[in-house]
């Protein structure tokens, strides 16, 4: 029983350090695919290196091509960040997100999970008062978009929509200021390019659209996003707690969907 503590201590004395080499080991690389894109996204705008005021944090070698997690950490507390792209080069829609964040936000703490259809670079572009930065992760993933769904369309289609809020607050922690949350959705977010697993007959595409989420009356984040965001999306992020009893989430779909939810801040899910 010693040994297993002293390994399980081991591991997380070292698991931050594991995880700061394993990001350091998976720069951008050279991209054709960014060469073509880059004018569609940013057209003629200036674009720096984003390095020094954000990290991103991505597996180099995913576990799952289908829920890839994008960690965003701003790390100079002087940068405005109000706006965010995500963009994964080699995916059949690159451009997989734009956000749009409210003053609660800052610094900006965030991860979203995405689909990644072969090996890629996942670009985060941030617009700032000093101009647009990039920073970003090469990942080594396949397959992402055309991945099974892991229920069937009669499942998923009965649950869409439904939310759940969980806080990370520490004991002793929940009148701090600033809070972590993560937010969860039901939600196929058919890509279009997956299989009935009966059929074989491809599903048409199917996924949210818009995302918008306040603390009471005050605006958190937006989203408006495409078949790149991971089925159920996952959102967990950090902000400043403004005093309000709870969250409020609305989002559609393509389909003309819309769903809204307030969700209790005290509420464990």
């Amino acid at each position: 029983m010693k040994i297993l503590h002293a390994i399980v201590l081991a591991t997380l004395i070292v698991s931050p350090a594991h995880a700061a080499n394993d990001a350091a080991q998976n720069p951008l690389t050279d991209s054709e695919s960014w060469t073509d894109l880059r004018g569609d996204i940013l057209g003629d705008a200036a674009l720096a290196d984003g390095s020094g005021v954000f990290a991103v944090n991505a597996p180099y070698r995913a576990d799952d091509a289908a829920t890839v997690p994008i960690h965003i950490v701003q790390n100079d507390l002087s940068a405005d960040i109000k706006r965010l792209k995500i963009v994964i080069d080699e995916n059949p829609a690159p451009l997989a997100a734009e956000f749009v964040y409210g003053d609660a936000m800052a610094p900006l703490d965030m991860e979203v999970r995405v689909r990644v259809n072969q090996y890629s670079n996942v670009r985060v572009i941030a617009e700032t008062a000093e101009g647009l930065l990039m920073n970003g992760r090469f990942v080594k993933a396949s397959g992402g978009c055309s991945a099974p769904a892991s229920k069937n369309p009669e499942l998923a289609l009965a649950s869409m929509g439904q939310m759940r809020l969980r806080q990370f607050e520490k004991p002793g922690q929940m009148s701090m200021p600033r809070r972590e949350a993560q937010i969860m959705i039901r939600h196929p977010n058919y890509s279009g390019l997956q299989r009935d697993q009966i059929t074989q007959l491809f599903i048409s595409a199917h996924f949210i659209d818009t995302i918008e989420v306040f603390q009471g009356d005050d605006m958190l984040w937006t989203m408006e996003g495409g078949i790149s965001i991971s089925e159920n999306p996952v959102f967990r992020f950090q902000y400043n707690d403004n005093g309000a009893t709870d969250l409020r989430v609305r989002a559609t779909d393509t389909e003309g969907n819309v769903f809204e939810h307030t969700l209790p801040k005290d509420a464990q899910g």
